[in-house]
């Protein structure tokens, strides 16, 4: 304990490319979350998506790290990490620029394309970044060093929240109109409005393609250590060694429930707080981005406030103790209504907050450069927000296609649908007390 207070979480001498990784940390998180609003988005300007047609957006965009993180991780074991990052940051930007011929084709399926092709590159800067940031210093610090680094990535989510809300959800004409007046237009005026809509859509990948080709000309002029670039080991020999870990294969299971998690809670957030407007249960109109900001700044909060708690508590009791409290939000959020309701569900963040980066840790711990192949497991766990999200956005879609067609268990729809993410926290913590076993037995 008193070591960790002495060492440092980054030295001098490697400050420099610690806040150039850490840049990257904001850059995914902008892609993360201007990107959950675009289901609400794509459901108005094309009503005649389902919502689990609409949760596609979110399968799309986190599937790639399914395809792309084990590709990833040969990539950099034959290359180096910051070849990775030059080759993640370059599908980011072509990901990001497609949108352009996906908004003049209007083609949905062309725009889940481009979501699918900037999660390859995110696939490849995770994998990278993640263990690069654990190389960058002392071992007994690397998750507090990585907690800090992820502290940055809800700073890129609220600028991603803000810029969708201002530049997408506020000026898509689609929302001006209810389902009767819109249904009332003739056809050239909806095509009129559904093409001024989807570009409006694509400005902010636009946008931030533009960012993405700035911070890779800034990477290239960076000196990025090479650390432990040695490989001693065949990737099946790797494989063989990460899987003999106890905590591995079951953190992979718990960063997948996590993730899953984690997108259900912020891009559901905007269907339970139309349903709150829809029933009048707030006794005023709400805007979900606001309280999805909300929700983001006290996750930046509890990064910030996990980070201090590390060097006090162990991180699986920690992780475990979480999860706990996330499971009692997640219950509020079902059970209780209106204003109480969306209170606990936005409170959930605060205890998701250590999670990625305490469970990549924990898998990732004394690994050596088998980290490089251990991290592209966790990065493909994020599938788990493909996988989850459509489930709910199923339960959603039950009684039809409003939000509280019909009650499961007494409860509107939309609400019951929170069962999903309380599932996904409960696996996360369950991860936490089977790691605390093991190492009190070791």
């Amino acid at each position: 304990m008193e070591n960790i207070k002495k060492t440092p979480i980054v030295s001098k001498e490697l400050l420099v490319p610690f806040i150039v990784i850490t840049t990257l940390f904001a850059l995914w998180g902008f892609a993360n979350d201007v990107t959950n609003p675009m289901v609400t988005a794509f459901k108005k300007v094309m009503p005649e998506l389902s919502w689990f047609q609409a949760y596609l957006v979110q399968f799309a965009f986190y599937f790639g790290y399914g395809c792309m993180a084990l590709p990833a991780a040969l990539f950099i074991r034959w290359k180096s990490y910051k070849s990775g990052i030059i080759l993640g940051l370059l599908l980011y930007a072509f990901g990001a620029f497609m949108f352009f011929p996906a908004s003049s084709l209007e083609s949905y399926g062309f725009f889940l394309l481009s979501l699918y092709i900037i999660t390859c590159g995110l696939a490849l800067l995770e994998t990278t970044s993640n263990p690069l940031i654990l190389s960058l210093g002392a071992k007994e610090t690397a998750t507090q060093r990585l907690n800090l680094a992820q502290s940055f990535n809800p700073i890129g989510s609220l600028s991603g929240m803000m810029i969708a809300q201002f530049v997408v959800l506020g000026q898509i004409q689609s929302a001006k109109y209810n389902e009767e007046s819109y249904a009332a237009l003739d056809q050239a005026a909806k095509a009129s409005i559904k093409t001024e809509d989807l570009s409006i859509i694509s400005y902010p990948y636009l946008g931030i393609g533009v960012v993405v080709l700035i911070i890779l000309g800034l990477v290239l002029v960076t000196k990025i250590p090479t650390v432990q670039e040695q490989v001693s080991l065949t990737f099946k020999e790797s494989i063989k060694k990460i899987f003999a870990k106890k905590a591995f294969f079951p953190g992979v299971i718990a960063q997948m429930f996590y993730v899953g998690a984690q997108i259900m809670c912020w891009t559901a957030i905007y269907q339970y707080v139309q349903y709150i407007n829809e029933t009048g249960a707030a006794g005023r109109e709400l805007n979900a981005t606001y309280w999805n900001m909300i929700a983001m700044g006290i996750f930046l909060g509890g990064r910030f406030l996990g980070t201090a708690l590390l060097s006090k508590l162990k991180a699986p009791r920690l992780l475990s103790l979480f999860a706990l409290l996330a499971i009692i939000c997640c219950t509020g959020a079902i059970l209780m209504p209106g204003m109480p309701g969306l209170i606990s569900l936005v409170c959930i963040s605060v205890f998701m907050s250590i999670m990625f980066p305490t469970i990549y840790g924990i898998a990732l711990k004394d690994m050596g450069d088998e980290a490089k192949v251990g991290s592209a497991f966790l990065v493909m766990a994020i599938v788990g927000g493909a996988i989850f999200p459509p489930i709910q956005g199923l339960i959603i879609d039950i009684g039809g296609d409003q939000l509280a067609d019909t009650l499961i268990l007494g409860i509107p729809e939309v609400k019951f649908s929170f069962i999903m993410p309380l599932i996904c926290v409960a696996v996360v913590g369950l991860y936490g007390l089977y790691v605390s076993k093991i190492q009190k037995n070791s």
